[in-house]
C-alpha cells in the first residue's frame, strides 16, 4: 500500500509536468537549410553513437528499439543567440521547420563511417585535447539526447570535443524494465566507445558525463573495461554521475572491481535526497536505497567515499521547480556557474560559491570538492539534463498516464 501511495505521486507529478510541456514539435532532426542559420546563433557539432535501431522517419533517425550494431552520426545544432534564451533550456521548436532565431534547429545529420569518424574528431579537436562523452538516463528519445547535449555543449563553453552515447530508451515512464535492460544490452558498445576515444593520439583525457539510468551503463562498462583489459584506460580520468540509479551495493562492488583509487577514474557524485524518482525507484528494487539519494555525510558512506576518493555534492537543500527533484541539480545556473567556473581552472570549489549552504560539496571532511581540472570541462555540464520540457508527444503520453496508472499501480504493490 505504501509503494501503490508513493507510485501515485510520481505518476501525478508526471502527470503534472507533462500537462504543462505541451505542444512540441516531433521529427526535429530533420536538417534546415545551413544559410537559415540566425545572426547571433551558435553552431554545435557533435559525434553521435547508438545501439538504437534505426528510424524511417528522417527526422527521428533513430527509435527506441535495439540495433545489432553501433550506429555513428555527424550532428550539427543550432542553439538561438543568448539575448533570446534563458540559459540551462533547451528551447524546443513548437512546430517545422523551426524558428531558429527562438529555437533550436537540426542543421546537419550524416551517418558516417568509422574512419570519417575519427577524420571528423581530429578536425574538431584543432588543438583540444580533452572529450566529453554523455550518457543520457532513463526516458529519452534519440532527439532527446542529441538537443539536450547540444545545449550542454553550448552554455557549458566545455573546451572539450562532445561526444555522446545513447542508448536505446522506450521514452516512457511505464518502459522502466525495457529501458533497465537496455542499458545491460548496451555495455559493451559503450566500453567499446570508451576505447576507442581513448585509443586516439590526440586525446589527453576523457571525461564522462551520465545521468540516472546511464550511471549504471557508465559503471558497468567501465568495471567490464576492468576485468577485461585489467584496468580502466588511463585516459579515462573523471565520471560524474548525476541523480545515479544505481543499487549502492552494486555501485559498491562496481567500484571495488576497477581497482583502487588512484589507478582508476576520479569519480563526483551529485545525490539528493528528495529525489522522488529514485525513492520509486529503490521500492521497485526492494528498497535498496539508490546512490543519487544517499546522504554522504552519514556513516558508512561518509568514510566509504572518503576512502574511495569521491567527491559528492548533496543537494537536498536545493530547491527547484522540479516536482521529483530528479534533476534539481541542473536547474540552477548560480550552481552551474561556480561549478564549472572554479572547475575549469582545477581549483576547489566551497558551499558559500554554490549558494546552497552547508550541505553542498561537503560529503566527507578532507575530501576536496573538485575532481581536477580535466573534469571542470565535465562539471560544467549539469544543465537540466532532466527538464520535463525535453519529453516528447506530451499530449499523448500523458492521456496514456492518465489511462494506465491504475493497472501499473497494482502491478507495483
Amino acid at each position: 500500500m505504501a509503494l501503490r501511495k508513493l507510485s501515485l505521486g510520481l505518476c501525478l507529478a508526471l502527470a503534472a509536468c507533462l500537462s504543462g510541456c505541451g505542444g512540441r514539435a516531433v521529427g526535429v532532426l530533420t536538417p534546415i537549410a545551413p544559410q537559415a542559420l540566425a545572426p547571433g546563433a551558435s553552431r554545435v557539432e557533435l559525434m553521435a553513437a547508438t545501439t538504437r535501431k534505426p528510424s524511417s522517419d528522417p527526422g527521428v533517425l533513430f527509435s527506441g528499439e535495439r540495433a545489432s550494431r553501433i550506429s555513428l552520426t555527424r550532428i550539427g545544432v543550432s542553439v538561438p543567440p543568448d539575448a533570446g534564451r534563458v540559459a540551462g533550456e533547451v528551447q524546443w521548436p513548437k512546430r517545422l521547420p523551426p524558428d531558429p532565431t527562438k529555437e533550436f534547429a537540426t542543421l546537419e545529420a550524416t551517418p558516417v563511417s568509422r574512419d570519417e569518424a575519427r577524420v571528423w574528431f581530429r578536425r574538431q579537436a584543432g588543438g583540444k585535447r580533452h572529450v566529453l562523452l554523455f550518457v543520457h538516463g532513463f526516458n529519452n528519445t534519440y532527439e532527446d539526447a542529441v538537443y539536450r547535449f547540444a545545449q550542454i555543449v553550448h552554455d557549458s563553453r566545455t573546451d572539450a570535443v562532445p561526444a555522446l552515447f545513447t542508448w536505446p530508451s522506450r521514452a516512457s515512464v511505464f518502459a522502466y524494465n525495457y529501458d533497465r535492460e537496455s542499458t545491460n544490452y548496451s555495455r559493451d558498445a559503450l566500453e567499446e566507445v570508451l576505447q576507442s576515444l581513448a585509443d586516439e593520439p590526440d586525446v589527453k583525457d576523457v571525461s564522462v558525463l551520465a545521468h540516472s539510468m546511464g550511471s549504471f551503463l557508465t559503471m558497468e562498462a567501465l568495471r567490464q573495461m576492468a576485468i577485461r583489459d585489467g584496468r580502466i584506460a588511463p585516459k579515462i580520468r573523471n565520471v560524474i554521475l548525476a541523480a545515479p540509479d544505481v543499487d549502492v551495493d552494486v555501485f559498491k562492488q562496481q567500484l571495488g572491481e576497477m581497482g583502487k583509487p588512484n589507478a582508476r577514474p576520479r569519480f563526483t557524485v551529485f545525490v539528493s535526497r528528495d529525489d522522488r524518482a529514485l525513492k520509486v525507484s529503490s521500492r521497485i528494487a526492494g528498497a535498496v536505497p539508490r546512490l543519487g539519494a544517499i546522504d554522504p555525510k552519514a556513516e558508512p558512506y561518509r568514510s566509504e567515499f572518503e576512502q574511495a576518493r569521491i567527491d559528492a555534492f548533496d543537494l537536498t537543500d536545493l530547491k527547484t521547480a522540479d516536482p521529483l527533484a530528479h534533476g534539481k541539480f541542473a536547474q540552477s545556473p548560480a550552481v552551474v556557474q561556480a561549478i564549472g567556473g572554479r572547475l575549469v581552472a582545477g581549483q576547489e570549489i566551497s558551499a558559500s560559491e554554490l549558494s546552497l549552504g552547508e550541505r553542498v560539496g561537503e560529503a566527507a571532511a578532507g575530501v576536496a570538492a573538485t575532481a581536477g581540472s580535466a573534469a571542470g570541462a565535465v562539471v560544467t555540464a549539469p544543465i537540466a539534463i532532466v527538464d520535463p520540457a525535453s519529453r516528447r508527444n506530451y499530449g499523448e503520453r500523458l492521456r496514456d498516464l492518465r489511462g494506465q496508472a491504475g493497472g501499473t499501480l497494482d502491478t507495483l504493490r
